[in-house]
């Protein structure tokens, strides 16, 4: 159930860096709500992650938890801010993808 919940608080921080991305071109009401999901998300984020790591150790749930966050803010950048999708920054990110993986296999 833990991996489960850090999956989910790796989600939530995609969401708040998304988010940030969508504000930056965004003003007035939009930016306001912009803004308002990413403290929600950050918080939610925030929560799940203490609340892992009373069960995890914290190196790992960190790592699969910031791991987790890289991959899906480089692929929402790749997919709605349309940031460039060369081959080495697929590469680089499958590589991190096999790293949290790897995390996961050799936690106990």
């Amino acid at each position: 159930m833990n991996w489960i919940l850090l999956v989910i608080a790796g989600l939530f921080e995609v969401a708040f860096a998304a988010c940030l991305g969508k504000a930056k071109g965004a003003s007035g009401v939009e930016a306001t709500y912009c803004y308002l999901g990413f403290l929600i998300c950050l918080g939610i984020s925030m929560l799940l992650l203490v609340k892992v790591t009373q069960q995890l150790p914290i190196g790992t749930a960190y790592a699969v938890w910031t791991g987790i966050g890289a991959v899906g803010t480089v692929l929402i950048g790749i997919v709605i801010f349309k940031e460039p999708a060369t081959f080495w920054r697929l590469f680089f990110i499958s590589t991190l993808i096999a790293s949290i993986i790897g995390l996961k296999v050799v936690s106990h």
